[in-house]
């Protein structure tokens, strides 16, 4: 059985809160959710090609890491 492998901070009892919370959550709350995060000051929330997400997570973690 392979052993899963987390990013730094994350481990099982994590995801599995975050399971449990999308999981239950009703499509009227997804939907506001969603909506909140495209309104959220302090985000942008842009398409990217799929190729340039690995660059884009890497220079995300850079930023936080700094």
């Amino acid at each position: 059985m392979r052993q899963s492998v987390f990013p730094p901070g994350w481990d099982e009892k994590r995801v599995k809160k975050i399971l449990e919370h999308y999981e239950q959550q009703s499509e009227h709350e997804a939907v506001a959710e969603d909506e909140a995060a495209f309104e959220a000051p302090d985000q942008t929330v842009m398409e990217i090609p799929s190729e340039l997400v690995p660059a884009v997570r890497e220079l995300i973690a850079k930023h936080r890491a700094a």
